[in-house]
């Protein structure tokens, strides 16, 4: 029992984990914190489905064409609801005009897909009690992800821009660079990292609509709790509120260990505000 509950507590918080970076990577170009997150999640369940199982394509490019999908929700969602807000004073009006796009891609799906969990398509026909492959593909596909974001930011240009624009928006923006389209490069960065979450995590999940709140939430969990724009502390945060959440159901099961979870939150951002892992804001006086 000890080990069901570490391994299914490993994929789900590794997927929570790829939805709070999604968050972050959104987060980093534009200091917006999209509701769609959870949105490119379900669809990455809903699409590998379709593409795997219903059209019958291969795995590999049912994935491609998932991750190709996903990613232009993120483009889209900058350009209707991101980018209209970011040239208004009430830049918090992105909380409504994310929440839109959130809810509308949610009723699309409902209507076209179906408003009944399907099953997800096994990818390697690999079963072997918790070596099963539902429980190892949302880890794999986290440290992929970390590792290639690592890479990224570290050793390419684009990606130092990345981060130039992220730490320093109007310093960057002053050196040329091309905030704009990093911004629509990084939430379709952001809708390929969500929908390779909800495609690894399909399995777990499976293809259900109603999955895209549930990861909204889920998903911004590690982000407070690991510190806004720290996708290292945002994958501990995960992984930590996966175990959590799983031995939770374990031990007082149904709705209440929805409530551990909500009281665990509130008590860690009570002692911590910005986060385990997120550094105290330097506010000049």
């Amino acid at each position: 029992m000890l080990a069901s509950i570490l391994a299914s507590g490993l994929a789900v918080g590794a997927v929570y984990a790829l939805i709070g970076i999604s968050y972050n990577t959104m987060f980093s170009t534009s200091r917006v914190m999209s509701f769609t997150a959870g949105q490119v999640g379900m669809l990455g369940g809903v699409l590998g489905s379709l593409f795997i199982l219903r059209l019958g394509l291969p795995p590999l490019l049912g994935l491609v064409l998932t991750l190709a999908s996903c990613a232009l929700l993120g483009v889209v969602t900058e350009f209707v609801a991101v980018r209209p807000v970011l040239k208004s004073l009430d830049q918090h009006l992105y909380v409504l005009s994310t929440l839109a796009v959130a809810l509308l891609v949610q009723n699309l799906t409902a209507l076209e897909w179906s408003t009944e969990p399907q099953p997800f398509p096994a990818l390697l026909r690999f079963d072997e009690g918790i070596w099963d492959e539902k429980y190892w593909l949302p880890i794999l596909a986290c440290a992929a992800t970390v590792c290639g974001l690592e890479f990224l930011y570290r050793r390419t240009l684009v990606g130092r821009a990345f981060v130039a624009i992220a730490q320093d928006n109007f310093a960057a923006r002053a050196l040329g660079l091309p905030e704009r389209n990093l911004r629509i490069a990084s939430y379709a960065l952001a809708g390929a990292i969500g929908g390779l979450a909800g495609f690894a995590g399909g399995q777990l999940l499976l293809a259900f609509f109603a999955n895209g709140p549930l990861l909204n939430f889920y998903g911004f969990v590690p982000v407070a709790l690991g510190g806004l724009g720290n996708n290292r502390g945002t994958v501990i945060g995960g992984i930590g509120l996966g175990l959590f959440q799983q031995a939770a159901n374990f031990l007082v099961g149904g709705i209440f260990s929805s409530v551990a979870v909500f009281a665990l939150f509130i008590v860690i951002l009570l002692a911590a505000p910005q986060g385990l892992f997120g550094a105290q804001a330097a506010r000049r006086v």
